[in-house]
């Protein structure tokens, strides 16, 4: 693992977005992925947590969390994309961030932001105020 200055740090939506934007925009399934932070939002890890089928990624919510505990980390951000290429969130990826906000208050693990990648295009799930 990197050093912390060497570590991007997420600071917006804008940030984290940037560094999962180029990779996501294209896939042809749905990837769930978190950008695990430390306590001043340096990146331990991107992980994947779960790549689905062309439009469904059914996981569990403790999944989510399981990379985050193992190293002891302070918050995360989820990820994924629409292989449709349109970010606009459905009433399911607003559910899940409902589950998952709760179950990180639970952990200690702050969710700062859910985001949804479609083709060269993202939303933040928190400045829309879906599920926060």
């Amino acid at each position: 693992m990197a050093a912390p200055a060497e570590r991007p740090t997420v600071k917006s939506p804008a940030d984290a977005a940037n560094l999962v934007l180029l990779e996501m925009a294209g896939l042809e399934q749905e990837h769930l992925r978190t950008i695990i932070l430390d306590t001043k939002n340096h990146v331990l890890k991107i992980h994947t947590v779960y790549i689905g089928s062309l439009n469904t990624a059914v996981m569990r919510v403790g999944e989510l969390f399981r990379e985050a505990i193992r190293l002891n980390s302070a918050a995360l951000i989820i990820v994924h994309n629409h292989p449709s290429g349109d970010p606009t969130p459905s009433a399911e990826d607003v559910q899940v961030t409902r589950q998952v906000v709760e179950a990180g208050k639970l952990l200690s693990i702050d969710v700062l932001d859910h985001l949804v990648i479609g083709q060269a295009r993202w939303v933040s799930l928190k400045e829309r105020g879906l599920g926060f």
